[in-house]
C-alpha cells in the first residue's frame, strides 16, 4: 500500500423503494366479426396427388401446374433506332435550311453595303471633280509672278 493512505470506507445510505404506478386498465377494442366465408365450389379444389417413390415411400401433394411463361409484347413495326435516325434527319434538315437562309442574308448584307460604299465614292468624287475643274477662276490664294525673279548664282532673288 501507498504511504498515508487511508482505505475507502463505503458510505451506507438508507435504501429508497420505489413502487411503479400502474397504469388505468385499457379500454378494450371490440374485435370485428370476420365475414361468412362461403363454401368453394368442389371443382376449386386442387387434386391431391400421390406419387410412389423407387424405395417404397409415398409422397401425397397438390397437384402444381407449370409455370406459363408471360406473354412477349409485341415489337412494334419500326425499330426505335429508325424512328431515332428520321427524327435526327428531320432536325438537320430543318437546320440546313435555316443555314442557307442565313448564309443568303449575309450575303445580300454585303452586297448592299458594298452598294453604299461605290455610291459614296462615286459622289465624294463627284463633288471633288466639280470643285477641281470648276470654271469659276481662283477662289482666293496668293499669286507669285516668277517671271521677273533674277536667278543668280544659284539663288533665287525675287
Amino acid at each position: 500500500m501507498y504511504p498515508n493512505h487511508t482505505p475507502h470506507v463505503p458510505v451506507q445510505r438508507a435504501v429508497e423503494v420505489h413502487q411503479p404506478t400502474p397504469y388505468p386498465p385499457a379500454v378494450p377494442v371490440p374485435v370485428p366479426v370476420p365475414a361468412p366465408v362461403a363454401p368453394m365450389k368442389p371443382n376449386g379444389v386442387p387434386a391431391v396427388a400421390s406419387i410412389v417413390l423407387p424405395d417404397g415411400r409415398v409422397v401425397t401433394g397438390y397437384a402444381i401446374e407449370p409455370a406459363r411463361p408471360e406473354p412477349v409484347a409485341a415489337k412494334p413495326a419500326v425499330s426505335r433506332a429508325a424512328v431515332n435516325v428520321a427524327l435526327g434527319g428531320v432536325g438537320f434538315l430543318a437546320v440546313c435550311g435555316g443555314l442557307i437562309l442565313l448564309t443568303s442574308f449575309i450575303a445580300a448584307l454585303t452586297a448592299f453595303i458594298t452598294q453604299l460604299i461605290i455610291l459614296a465614292a462615286v459622289i465624294f468624287g463627284g463633288w471633288i471633280a466639280v470643285q477641281i475643274f470648276s470654271a469659276s477662276g481662283h477662289q482666293g490664294g496668293t499669286t507669285v509672278n516668277i517671271h521677273k525673279a533674277v536667278i543668280k548664282r544659284n539663288r533665287f532673288n525675287g
